[in-house]
């Protein structure tokens, strides 16, 4: 039995601060009362903060795209893999090389699909992306790409957390964790999700050892939007209302006994699940929307094409409410074999929308300070998988690419370049935590700074190397 008086009523916060289902209860912890002088630090850890200097971007739309999407086919053209097309890949290319599925006696493939030149900086992008291509001036894209995980649900922690194993803070808790929020009736960090759950699942989006409240909370686009929120069948508004004003005065008596900072907490946590009760149905209420707007991010699609767009428009609604950090998983990119039948599937999927959601933020004066990213786990090989006529590519985390708007970013820039066939890093790498010392940069956060105490060590998203990419940057 421990002693010391404190250490119940900091086991007790402790308890609050890391028990609530998918996280939602602790985002409440970013309620209003902390002009009532009631929060301290330790029990509002979504309070605003101010950024280390002055920040480029506000807010963060991540599009994941879950599976490794193929640079080769996509974003970076290599004409000599027509040439060699059928043949091995030459000896020099294997040294230091790790291939999964694949042996070395699979032939070299040319991309199936064309490229062309988009926009006034005659960015090369593929003929699958047209719709996306309209905004090659507002896109920074990245053709070196780099890390060491070779798997997907290493290579999705690497790109989510910078490191490839479990137990470490997601890149939009750790913008959470130093910016606060915005936000008064939502959670500071969202994730929505169509297809499955990456293979990483809630450690993609998980909070690990920063507090409770930076972890994102699931949204869903049907139904009821926010698990473990919807008040009980029998109870009226009215009901709910009386319910929650009696727990606020008893606990504000408890308070004023105690001065302990989880009953304040708790008093945020009640006030704001009752407002977000209000908000989420009406952030997924479209109805208010033009038919144009519709009409552009192809809501009306059907299936999957319709959640994915309907997912990628909530994602513009929930930033312009405050939200800090949007991430948009869309899981079917995997392509082992097949590639030439599946990957316009995904690309005709994510297209469209993503491409509206840029010009509808720059219409809305929004792109300037909204950051856009499509991001991938890793790459695909030059070389084969599975019988010629039906054959896909395996994983590769050696060289890929990923593209970035708004937000402080250069527009019609490419950066980093790859050899011959898309196999290594030939100029201007850019390893994932070089990525992310980026993404905080543009948030006004230096990553060498911005730490967490955890089990003696100040840990950071960056780990222990990563630098800006100054070129990126407009």
């Amino acid at each position: 039995m421990n002693p010391d008086p404190n250490h119940a009523m900091t086991e007790q916060r402790r308890r609050f601060l890391t028990s609530a289902a998918s996280g939602l209860g602790c985002a409440a912890i970013s309620s209003i009362l902390q002009h009532d002088g009631l929060l301290a630090d330790e029990a509002n850890p979504l309070a605003p903060r101010e950024s280390h200097f002055a920040p480029r971007a506000k807010r963060c739309i991540f599009i994941f795209l879950a599976g490794g999407t193929s640079q080769v086919e996509l974003f970076d053209h290599k004409p000599k893999l027509e040439e060699l097309s059928g043949q091995q890949i030459p000896e020099s290319f294997r040294e230091g090389i790790r291939l999964g599925q694949t042996g070395w006696n699979a032939p070299i493939m040319e991309s199936r699909f064309g490229f062309k030149r988009y926009g006034q900086c005659g960015m090369e992008l593929s003929e699958l992306l047209p719709n996306i291509g309209e905004c090659a001036d507002e896109i920074c894209l990245i053709r070196s790409m780099h890390h060491e995980a070779f798997d997907h649900a290493p290579g999705e922690l690497e790109l989510s957390t910078g490191i490839d194993q479990p137990g470490r803070p997601s890149m939009g808790a750790w913008v959470t964790y130093g910016l606060g929020s915005e936000s008064q009736n939502l959670p500071s960090y969202v994730v929505m999700i169509n297809h499955r759950s990456p293979n990483s699942r809630h450690m993609a989006w998980g909070n690990a050892f920063l507090p409770a409240a930076n972890r994102g909370a699931l949204l869903r686009n049907q139904g009821t939007p926010i698990l473990n929120l919807a008040t009980p069948d029998g109870i009226s508004p009215e009901m709910h209302q009386a319910q929650l004003a009696a727990m606020n005065r008893l606990n504000r008596l408890n308070y004023q006994r105690t001065g302990d900072p989880a009953i304040a907490a708790k008093i945020a946590a009640y006030e704001l699940a009752f407002r977000m009760q209000s908000a989420a149905p009406d952030l997924i209420d479209l109805s208010r929307e033009s038919k144009t707007t519709l009409s552009e991010y192809g809501v009306d699609r059907s299936g999957q094409e319709g959640v994915f767009s309907r997912n990628v428009l909530l994602a513009r609604r929930l930033v312009e409410r405050g939200v800090r950090f949007v991430s948009v998983f869309q899981r079917k990119w995997d392509h082992h074999d097949a590639i030439a039948a599946k990957l316009p599937i995904q690309c005709h999927e994510a297209d469209q929308p993503i491409a509206a959601l840029i010009k509808d933020l720059k219409r809305r004066g929004m792109l300037e300070d909204t950051l856009v990213v499509w991001g991938t786990e890793f790459g695909r090989t030059a070389i084969t998988q599975g019988n010629w006529n039906n054959a896909g590519r395996d994983h590769h985390p050696h060289a890929f690419s990923l593209w970035m708007a708004g937000g402080g970013v250069r527009g019609g820039c490419v950066l980093g370049k790859t050899d011959d066939l898309g196999w290594r890093v030939v100029e201007d790498p850019v390893h994932t935590n070089d990525f992310h010392a980026t993404l905080l940069h543009l948030f006004g956060l230096d990553h060498k700074r911005l730490t967490f105490r955890y089990q003696g060590l100040d840990v950071r998203l960056t780990d222990v190397g990563g630098h800006v990419v100054e070129k990126v940057l407009s």
